[in-house]
């Protein structure tokens, strides 16, 4: 499809393209509510680009790896937002957490009770294809990006504690992972493509 089709489409058509595999109808989703969530991740980071640039890749992150689990109930910017105002919530819980356990006593801060919920057979069998997608990027990102990619989302460690676990300074890991970051995108978008 040209691209002034893609222009035309409603976010709901697109929603289906990009659901079909058409990475092209995914970006355009990306363009189209981009500018509005990093405004919005600007407003309450109190101005940090760096933060909001962060927040903003990786809801979009999110919104690939969910988007078979959108709901036609809502409109797709409903949709994205919610992820956008979950992902800012988790990004300050985390922030107040890193502070918390930095200022508890050793053994202070366990005690945090986890709920699982069991998912169907299709939500499984989905999140293990979104899973092998995932690994087949990671893949072929460089060695040092794969591994910041880890510890940050899968391992879940503070950028302090990655500056500790690889002896780097703290604005490196920061500027490494957002690269990181911005090629997991790339590789997710240009597979798509293909």
């Amino acid at each position: 499809m040209e691209i002034a089709g893609y222009l035309i489409q409603t976010d709901q058509q697109l929603v289906t393209l990009a659901q079909s595999g058409d990475a092209a109808a995914f970006e355009m989703l990306f363009n189209r509510y981009r500018d509005g969530i990093r405004k919005l991740y600007l407003a309450r980071t109190g101005g940090n680009g760096n933060d909001a640039d962060d927040l903003l890749q990786e809801t979009f992150i999110k919104v690939f790896l969910n988007l078979d689990k959108y709901d036609t109930a809502f409109t797709f910017g409903q949709w994205i937002y919610t992820i956008a105002r979950n992902t800012f919530i988790d990004f300050v819980r985390r922030r107040r957490d890193d502070l918390f356990v930095d200022a508890a006593p050793t053994g202070a801060a366990s005690g945090l009770n986890s709920v699982s919920q069991e998912a169907t057979p299709e939500e499984r069998f989905i999140d293990r294809q979104r899973g092998a997608q995932l690994e087949q990027h990671l893949a072929k990102m460089s060695p040092r990006y794969r591994q910041l990619i880890e510890l940050r989302f899968f391992c879940e460690y503070s950028y302090e504690e990655i500056a500790a676990e690889l002896g780097m300074p703290l604005g490196t890991v920061k500027t490494q992972i957002h690269r990181a970051r911005a090629q997991l995108c790339a590789l997710i978008t240009a597979s798509d493509m293909l």
